[in-house]
């Protein structure tokens, strides 16, 4: 089973469409699944259609996929994008920053960092240092 975290805290997947490996995509696909190892260049020329993007994260220490999140969004995709994985609650904020829209996790790791932990960074906008930075 999975848990979902949004800013609104721990919630159930309503995705029901599945997900097409990004290696196995055409040009159809209602969701792709990135690996952490994938070109965002590669992502960028499938998204067209797709409604969902989730990418994996194999370790918590693996941060190529906030690179990739990025990257969509500066490419203009609009759908919703979904971490997946080996994702933290300190990671959180930044997570939301890159783009991603929410974050796919195991019950396991639900139970050793609960729904408070999560909530406590969904003020990712409100702590921004390099947004205050900027001016």
């Amino acid at each position: 089973m999975t848990v979902i975290v949004t800013d609104t805290g721990f919630g159930a997947d309503d995705w029901t469409l599945g997900f097409v490996p990004l290696d196995e995509a055409a040009n159809d696909v209602a969701a792709l699944d990135v690996p952490s190892s994938a070109d965002p260049a590669d992502v960028i020329a499938q998204m067209a259609g797709a409604k969902m993007i989730r990418v994996d994260f194999p370790s918590f220490a693996d941060g190529r996929g906030f690179t990739i999140a990025r990257q969509l969004r500066l490419a203009g995709y609009k759908g919703r994008l979904r971490a997946k994985g080996h994702v933290i609650s300190d990671q959180y904020a930044m997570a939301r920053r890159c783009g991603f829209d929410e974050v796919e996790i195991s019950d396991d790791l639900a139970a050793r960092q609960p729904e408070g932990e999560w909530q406590f960074r969904a003020n990712w906008q409100a702590n921004n240092y390099q947004a205050r930075m900027r001016g």
